[in-house]
């Protein structure tokens, strides 16, 4: 099991703008929120080293994380992350209260099992095209999944899996889904890539070079043609 991301935070009393932007550039911390449960909003302030390196781990946006405050401790998932577009610098963070028994949509990364074991790959040369990476799912907060596994192995050339077709853990499901919304998440398929023949582009190089030749001589033969009618000119205006 993953160990569990832990932030550590501070209460801030004051909210609005101005402070935001203090908290940001004097005190170098990051303002959040942690709300839901039907208990009171919490305001509070990450430190920016915390949420840095806690936002390098691709589990912060999808598991349950633990914020520490004051000898409270909140179990949260992350619901937004605001950044400055141009910067890139961390302006807030929205965290949900949740139990183990609350529901969540959460997006969840595919993990492509047995790829390099693939038949239709071993056997027929085929390429592996995967059509969905990442997939959204409703499931509790307790039982939220570091990955999908999607394996592989026993496609051969010309198959496909759906997601009609993926194992979710149990009590998980796909919002929406139905035989009308189903899609592909992956394929193998012919390789596309056909070499060209280079006699043919030989051949059509002489040719091209040919036609080159035709018409600068073409092109001279009007060139001295037009000489030619310009002395017969001359000479009879002379």
């Amino acid at each position: 099991m993953t160990d569990q991301i832990t932030l550590n935070a501070d209460l801030r009393e004051r909210t609005g703008t101005n402070k935001a932007r203090e908290i940001r550039n004097v005190d170098g911390m990051v303002p959040a929120i942690v709300y839901g449960d039907e208990k009171e909003t919490l305001n509070i302030k990450l430190k920016l080293n915390e949420l840095t390196k806690a936002s390098e781990n691709e589990l912060f946006y999808t598991q349950v994380l633990l914020i520490k405050t004051e000898g409270k401790e909140e179990k949260v998932v992350l619901k937004e992350l605001q950044r400055d577009p141009a910067k890139g610098k961390f302006l807030h963070a929205d965290f949900q209260r949740v139990s183990s028994k609350t529901k969540l949509k959460v997006i969840i990364p595919v993990n492509f099992v047995n790829e390099e074991e693939c038949a239709g790959v071993k056997i027929d040369g085929g390429v592996v095209a995967k059509a969905i990476r990442e997939i959204e799912i409703m499931c509790l907060a307790g039982n939220i999944p570091e990955s999908i596994d999607v394996d592989i192995e026993n496609l051969n050339l010309g198959d496909s899996i759906r997601l009609t077709e993926i194992s979710l853990p149990e009590g998980s499901e796909i919002p929406g889904l139905t035989d009308e919304t189903d899609q592909m998440v992956v394929s193998v398929n012919s390789p596309k890539a056909v070499e060209e023949d280079p006699i043919v582009e030989e051949n059509l190089e002489d040719g091209e070079a040919a036609e080159g030749e035709e018409a600068s001589d073409s092109g001279s033969e009007e060139t001295t043609s037009s000489d030619e009618s310009s002395s017969e000119e001359n000479s009879e205006e002379s």
